[in-house]
């Protein structure tokens, strides 16, 4: 195979390897890729190396692809709720104020780089660093398997409403309203019919990637056409087909190329400019306002009637800077309005934010349980109904994650013991359409340490079988039956045989590797087909 586009696309194959290395020594640490990804940046950026036209067009691809497989996972119900809208807009305005004034403080006081931001420019600057990375959440939530999960969906409905100001700033700030043709794309949503049959006839292999990358790349050439943000172009296609049944294998195709694309991205942002010690210090001042955002986000979502522990996860995956802050810093730089050294001050923040996020999201779990009674002070007596703790109703049996493989399990479960068998998933939509096919299907999340005290008070769990999206979230869930001493019998899924012996190191009495299982059950399946034939 002919590697030479790689060697093209990235100036030298040696950034591979070193990306490479580089991401590998951040996941041996604990750390997610992308921390050795904007490393690698830096590093290639102190040698000299300049980000190049390729390299942009990966990452704009990278980012591309990312809003579509937001788009395909999101339910713009989510959008209409007043813990998204009201939140985003009042955390927004929120932040302008209190950061404004800060910044145009420090420019009063003569502050370098600061000195030269007028009051205008104070106010564009703190709205930059109101934003949250839709990047890194998405890549977070992804990782733990939380996408579909309430504080998961809070979050990413956060973004989204936040990449909508961000549609209005760009086109306010260049004095470019959309063009007439804009109005055209309203057109796309009469068309969601024709884009569900053609993915309906796609099948499962290439076609269906390759529909994928029409969908996302068309779907943004077509708002960039009509003067519109090409991103939300592709976010727009992804929520249009959301609700076919193959949205779900559609977004895990498209996993991989958006990874590697996304490596790009995050390369571009070490690269974004030259480093100094001046801009090293202003970035290092900015790291600290994230826990500022972060208190806010806590305090309004609480107010809006979010459990503690829903408010505070969905804080914890905010708890970043955006790239959007690059982006407004580059019109600053562009229309000569600020010094070009704000865009490595705003990367070296936006990098440090990656860092202190990626550990805080991972033991999101462990900072609530330990400091619960802090966070219950908070929460209001008075909360919504799908974020309410419910019981097991005496059942014997828990399946948790009602996906494909839960499901079955599921089943075959209520077959042997009947209504003592009972499911439990955090995507509420999910627990709707099993409670509508008259199945026993409980809201909740096996890594909640509040519906664990619940269960210890009043179950009869003799067997829980995990059946959750990735081996984190067994193990997350694995922790919390350890913490209350549960004695009963604990069966797990995994899919390669190194998540086997974790899984068993955690807890686990037995693990069930599906891919070399499933051989297993489908011969035992023919030989009773087969004996029955033969009688």
């Amino acid at each position: 195979m002919d590697f030479e586009w790689v060697a093209i696309a990235l100036g030298d194959v040696a950034w591979i390897s070193l990306a490479f290395a580089l991401g590998f020594l951040a996941r041996l640490i604990g750390l997610p890729p992308l921390v050795g990804f904007l490393a690698t940046g830096f590093v290639l950026n102190t040698f000299g190396f300049a980000s190049g036209e390729m390299l942009q067009k990966l990452a704009d691809l990278g980012i591309t692809l990312l809003l579509f497989t937001v788009g395909l996972k999101l339910n713009p119900k989510v959008l209409i709720r007043p813990q998204v809208w009201s939140v985003t807009a009042l955390h927004i305005s929120l932040i302008i104020v209190l950061f404004g004034a800060a910044i145009f403080g420090l420019a009063l006081m003569g502050v370098p780089l600061f000195s030269e931001l007028e009051f205008k420019l104070s106010l564009m600057l703190a709205f930059a660093l109101s934003f949250s990375s839709t990047v890194f959440v998405v890549k977070a939530l992804e990782e733990k398997g939380e996408m579909n999960s309430l504080h998961g969906r809070i979050a990413i409905g956060i973004l989204v409403m936040q990449d909508l100001a961000a549609v209005i700033f760009l086109a306010a700030s260049t004095e470019k309203l959309p063009s007439p043709l804009a109005l055209l794309l309203f057109l796309l949503i009469p068309l969601r019919p024709l884009f569900h049959h053609l993915l309906q006839k796609t099948g499962h292999g290439e076609l269906l990637i390759l529909y994928g990358l029409v969908l996302a790349l068309g779907g943004a050439e077509l708002f960039e056409l009509g003067g519109v943000k090409d991103d939300l172009g592709a976010l727009i296609m992804g929520v249009l087909i959301s609700t076919h049944p193959k949205s779900a294998e559609m977004a895990k195709t498209m996993l991989g190329f958006k990874d590697l694309f996304l490596m790009g991205f995050f390369l571009s942002i070490g690269m974004s400019g030259q480093l100094s010690m001046e801009a090293l210090i202003i970035g290092l001042l900015l790291v600290p306002f994230i826990f500022i955002k972060s208190a806010l986000f806590f305090a309004l979502m609480t107010r809006f009637k979010l459990r503690a522990r829903t408010a505070l996860l969905a804080t914890l995956n905010l708890t970043n800077y955006s790239e959007f802050g690059l982006v407004i810093a580059a019109i600053g730089v562009s229309n000569g309005w600020m010094n070009g050294e704000w865009l490595v001050v705003i990367a070296i923040a936006l990098s440090i934010s990656f860092v202190i996020a990626a550990p805080l999201n991972s033991a999101g779990d462990r900072i609530y349980g330990r400091f619960r009674d802090l966070w219950m002070k908070y929460q209001r007596r008075e909360r919504l109904p799908d974020d309410m703790l419910l019981g097991t109703h005496g059942a014997t049996i828990a399946v948790f994650g009602m996906g494909r493989v839960g499901s079955g399990a599921y089943d075959r479960m209520r077959e042997f013991h009947g209504d003592t068998v009972v499911g439990i998933d955090f995507d509420a939509e999910l627990v709707n359409r099993h409670r509508a096919m008259g199945c026993k299907v409980l809201h909740g999340d096996p890594s909640d340490a509040d519906f664990w005290e619940k269960i210890e008070q009043d179950h009869c769990i003799e067997l829980v079988m995990l059946a959750l999206p990735n081996v984190q979230a067994n193990l997350a869930a694995l922790e919390q039956l350890r913490k209350i001493s549960f004695p009963g019998c604990i069966a797990a899924t995994a899919r390669y045989p190194d998540e086997v012996e974790h899984l068993r190191q955690a807890g686990a009495t037995a693990v069930f590797n599906i891919y070399t299982e499933a051989g297993t059950g489908f011969a035992d399946h023919v030989k009773v087909h087969a004996q029955a034939m033969a009688d």
